[in-house]
C-alpha cells in the first residue's frame, strides 16, 4: 500500500534555485492518494467537537470541502480580497515581499462556532495566521488547524503554538 508522501512529487529548484517545490497535484488526480489525503486529514478530527469547516483559496477549496461534506459538516471559505460579493471583513498579512489581504463574509462564522481550518501547505504560518484571526474577529473558536503538508524547517509551527495543528506529511527542510 503506497503512502500520502508516495503521491506528491517533489520539483527541486522551483520556482528558484536551492527551492524544493511539493506538488500535491499529484495527489489529487491519483483517485487512491486523493482518497488516502482526504481519510488521514480527516482522520485528525476524530472525536474533536466542531461546527464548521473553512478553507483558504484555493487549495483549502481542495481538501476541506470534502472533509466538510465527509463529517456532515458546513464550509465556509475564505478568499483574496475583493473575491467574495457579500459584505466581509478582511485581514492583512506579510509576505515575502509586501503584503496580502483576504477575507470571509462577514456572517459566515456565528459567535461562538468550532472551527476547523483546513489547508494543503503549513510554511511560515503568516497566512494561516491571517485566517485565524478573522475567524476570531467573527466570535469563532479555532479547535484544530489541519494540513496536508507541512515545511517544518520554515517553523510555521511555532507560530500556530497557541493551536491544536495537526499535518498529515512534515519534511523536515524547507
Amino acid at each position: 500500500m503506497k503512502k500520502l508522501e508516495d503521491y506528491i512529487v517533489s520539483i527541486p529548484d522551483f520556482p528558484e534555485e536551492g527551492i524544493i517545490f511539493r506538488d500535491v497535484t499529484t495527489v489529487i488526480q491519483d483517485p487512491e492518494g486523493l482518497k488516502l489525503a482526504i481519510d488521514t486529514m480527516s482522520g485528525f478530527l476524530d472525536g474533536v467537537d466542531f461546527d464548521v469547516v473553512v478553507g483558504p483559496e484555493a487549495r483549502g477549496f481542495i481538501f476541506g470541502m470534502p472533509i466538510a461534506y465527509k463529517l456532515g459538516k458546513g464550509f465556509v471559505v475564505i478568499r483574496k480580497k475583493g473575491k467574495l460579493p457579500r459584505k466581509t471583513i478582511s485581514q492583512e498579512y506579510d509576505l515575502e515581499y509586501g503584503k496580502a489581504e483576504v477575507e470571509i463574509h462577514a456572517d459566515a462564522i456565528k459567535p461562538g462556532q468550532k472551527v476547523v481550518i483546513v489547508d494543503d501547505l503549513l510554511a511560515t504560518g503568516g497566512t494561516m495566521e491571517a485566517n485565524i484571526r478573522l475567524v476570531e474577529r467573527l466570535g469563532g473558536e479555532v479547535v484544530k488547524v489541519v494540513f496536508l503538508i507541512e515545511l517544518a524547517g520554515l517553523c510555521g509551527r511555532k507560530r500556530l503554538a497557541d493551536y491544536s495543528v495537526e499535518s498529515a506529511v512534515i519534511y523536515e527542510g524547507k
